[in-house]
């Protein structure tokens, strides 16, 4: 029954996929202005399916090649990325002092399901690892593409605020490797993780896209939304 499933969904992406935007077939390729770029809604099995798959390869990757944290989205605030984010995904939101200091303030970490206080007991997870982002196709970027993925705030997905623990134990580690403990965070997660890889035109390995698929199977109704990365 689940090959079937896995068949129908694919036979849909296959046909789907023709109508995509390029960032999704080719990351390459160069970027459509951001004005003509159109916000992409896929059921998340089709999404998943729509991922290329490639052989993942590390050589040569060091953290370093990924500047990050930069001036963030408005280099005016005085805020950096980090804090940039954490304004953006407070619950409740924070003092703000010279250089950007962050007092008080509440946050929710969906991957284990916890409110967390204060600011600094937070990481900024980049949902999909920049090790992982490299060995699936940001090794051929520019220095400068490979900062404005790190960095990357234009679509909320892409970074997210989670407890330090959690953010650790995930690591470097693709789905097929680590989930988050929370049960309701499954499908959420799935389908941001997809998300990133379509934005940013990365691709899967084989054992990563199978547990992606099986994600997608016990997640039905969840959709898989993302804007090619300019």
């Amino acid at each position: 029954m689940m090959i079937m499933k896995q068949s129908a969904v694919a036979a849909a992406a296959l046909a789907l996929t023709l109508s995509l935007p390029p960032a999704v077939h080719a990351a390459a390729e160069p970027a459509a202005p951001a004005s003509s770029v159109v916000p992409q809604v896929l059921p998340i099995g089709v999404a998943v399916s729509a991922l290329p798959l490639a052989v993942e390869d590390r050589t040569g990757y060091q953290r370093t090649s990924f500047r990050h944290w930069n001036a963030g989205d408005v280099p005016a605030d005085g805020c950096n990325t980090r804090a940039e984010v954490l304004l953006a995904e407070a619950v409740v939101y924070p003092e703000i002092g010279p250089g950007c200091t962050l007092t008080g303030g509440v946050w929710w970490s969906y991957y284990d399901d916890r409110e967390v206080t204060p600011a600094g007991a937070l990481d900024i997870d980049h949902m999909v690892p920049l090790a992982e982002a490299w060995d699936s196709g940001a090794a051929e970027w520019t220095a400068a593409r490979r900062e404005a993925y790190a960095n990357d705030q234009g679509q909320p997905a892409s970074l997210v605020a989670v407890t330090a623990r959690s953010n650790r134990s995930k690591a470097d580690q693709d789905p097929a490797e680590w989930l988050p403990p929370a049960p309701d965070a499954l499908c959420r997660y799935g389908a941001e993780w997809t998300a990133t890889k379509l934005r940013w035109g990365l691709a899967v390995d084989e054992m990563e896209r199978d547990r992606l698929l099986d994600i997608a199977a016990g997640c039905g109704g969840t959709s898989v939304e993302f804007t090619p990365a300019p």
